[in-house]
């Protein structure tokens, strides 16, 4: 078990250094809402839909699923389209990775670029999010396929505090989020 220290809520915390779908679940939902929010959401749909394993996610009922969403507080700002990417997540790791979300990143041995590969084909991952789970997977989760960090460019760094990756307590929290700060100041500054 991997410790994380990304939602403030050890029991969230837990779930997400344990499961493999549960950490890949929440980088997909950390979009417009707060990471510690984002993260937070497998922990409330486990607890909510009572399972937070891929085949059984992916064979709520969509209805019943959004509903867990919108309770409060609700899994994410946008329940409606989050509920339906994270059951095509979840099929998506059911019928390519059977049921295994680990495997992405561990089946046949896969070096950095095959992991973001893999990573990028997912539903929901485009080239970013990808780039920064796999700098989560390699600076937090032991991940130790050959050239990861080149792979997930500069959140690879060390010390970079670029995302979610480099979060290991409030004080990296607060790094991470006035990095992030400067950057949406600086492409504000460069459109005009």
């Amino acid at each position: 078990m991997t410790t994380l220290n990304i939602t403030g809520d050890p029991a969230a915390d837990d779930l997400l250094g344990s499961d493999a779908f549960a950490l890949l679940t929440g980088m997909l939902l950390d979009q417009q809402v707060a990471m510690e929010t984002a993260f937070a959401g497998p922990a409330k749909i486990r607890d909510r839909v009572g399972t937070i394993e891929p085949a059984a996610i992916a064979a709520v009922e969509p209805e019943r699923f959004v509903e867990a969403f919108k309770q409060p507080p609700a899994v994410h700002r946008y329940p409606g389209s989050m509920a339906g990417r994270v059951q095509a997540l979840a099929a998506a790791v059911r019928d390519e990775w059977g049921g295994d979300a680990a495997a992405i990143w561990t089946q046949g041995d896969p070096d950095g670029a095959e992991v973001l590969r893999r990573l990028k084909a997912l539903p929901g991952f485009g080239e970013q999010k990808a780039k920064i789970f796999l700098a989560l997977l390699g600076k937090q989760c032991g991940l130790e396929a050959s050239g990861w960090r080149e792979a997930a460019g500069h959140y690879g760094e060390a010390g970079s505090y670029a995302s979610v990756a480099d979060i290991v307590d409030p004080e990296s929290l607060a790094k991470v989020r006035a990095t992030k700060q400067a950057a949406k100041a600086a492409a504000k500054a460069a459109k005009r």
